[in-house]
């Protein structure tokens, strides 16, 4: 019968100690009178874990507690040492025994020994790693808050859209349907012109919009070519001098005599017009200069410097954010320096403004040119 009953316990002490190795735990116990703690077994695979030595004060354990944590651990540690709960349970991040770094840890635990008023004298407890969980709901957190960013995002993009689209058509539609009653030439083609600048700018609406479909769904491959910059920024710049106004001046200033680049000539023009336009958009009078720096360790810096009315500091980032506008009583749907630094990145570039409110701005581009 001895024999049957050592069998018996064997066997138990065999599975306990495969299910704690199943499991990942470490075992303990609390000695509620003296409030030190002891670990008995300890299958974490870690090798860096909190190890006290046995009968180690519970001081000690709150003590190598994140400090976030030491008040609620102490908490909890004293409610279930004076019979105020049965169940202890806490999720917390500890110390390693190696110093400096904290680890996940879930502990669990239940009294198990009383007196015979019924206060606790024995707590017996398990304590896991969880490192791998946190990190997986740290995960989880992050698709979930792109989820709702995207959710918002694409609503953000169907109302502005919705509006900039507006605009300009209601205008078509409303000058078309007033031209055939008009009989004089001079107003006709005052109402032609205004029907083909809003032509203009619902086009350019709709390239932009195409532009950052394209680059972000990987769609629009690179063509890279090696051109002459001095003429290649020279040609941008004419396409923007009938909009000056007359009190601007447009002029260049390079800093070589020619220097060739092998970059996406398309979408540097692209990066170039937008910041032109903008520039021309916003300078009401002085000069508007686009230039670039000395290349330097195969990257060259071309930038576009306006005296026009300059941007805040706490905007200074935003500008490059879709649909942000620091002016919303200026035309245009906000997606022009989104789109820059979009198709600067695409080429392996940056984008950057500096800027001083009411002197002028200068957005530059930075680009490898080899």
């Amino acid at each position: 019968m001895e024999l049957s009953h050592l069998e018996k316990m064997k066997k138990h002490n065999v599975e306990y100690e495969l299910v704690l190795k199943a499991m990942r735990l470490c075992t303990w116990h609390i000695d509620v009178a003296a409030r030190t703690i002891t670990y008995d077994n300890d299958f974490r695979e870690r090798n860096d874990c909190f190890m006290p030595e046995p009968g180690t004060s519970l001081d000690v354990l709150v003590e190598s507690m994140a400090d976030a944590d030491k008040k609620r651990i102490q908490k909890s540690l004293e409610e279930i040492c004076e019979g105020d709960k049965d169940q202890y349970h806490e999720i917390s991040q500890i110390k390693s025994s190696q110093g400096g770094n904290y680890y996940w840890t879930e502990s669990y635990a239940t009294v198990t020994t009383r007196d015979t008023e019924g206060k606790p004298l024995v707590i017996v407890g398990t304590s896991m790693c969880i490192d791998e969980r946190k990190e997986m709901e740290s995960a989880l957190v992050v698709a979930r808050n792109k989820a709702e960013e995207s959710d918002r995002l694409k609503s953000a993009f169907i109302a502005n859209m919705s509006h900039e689209i507006r605009t300009p058509l209601n205008a078509i539609i409303g000058f078309t349907s007033v031209l055939p009653d008009l009989e004089g030439d001079e107003e006709r083609k005052e109402l032609i012109g205004l029907i083909q600048e809003n032509n203009q700018k619902l086009l350019r609406i709709i390239d932009d919009v195409m532009n950052i479909s394209k680059i972000e769904s990987g769609n629009d491959s690179l063509t890279m070519s090696t051109f002459e910059l001095n003429d290649f920024i020279r040609a941008v710049m004419d396409s923007h001098m009938p909009n000056l106004r007359e009190e601007v001046t447009l002029s260049t200033m390079f800093n070589r005599s020619a220097l060739n680049v092998t970059t996406d000539m398309d979408r540097l023009r692209e990066i170039l017009n937008h910041l032109l336009s903008n520039a021309v958009k916003f300078t009401m009078k002085g000069s508007i200069i686009i230039g670039y720096d000395a290349p330097h360790e195969g990257r060259v810096r071309l930038w576009v410097q306006d005296t026009g009315k300059g941007i805040s500091p706490e905007h200074l980032e935003r500008v490059f954010e879709r649909f942000f506008k620091v002016d919303e009583y200026v035309p245009g749907a906000g997606l022009g320096l989104s789109i820059c630094r979009t198709m600067a990145y695409s080429i392996g570039g940056d984008v950057g403004v500096e800027s001083t409110l009411g002197e002028g701005s200068k957005f530059w581009v930075d680009l490898p040119i080899k």
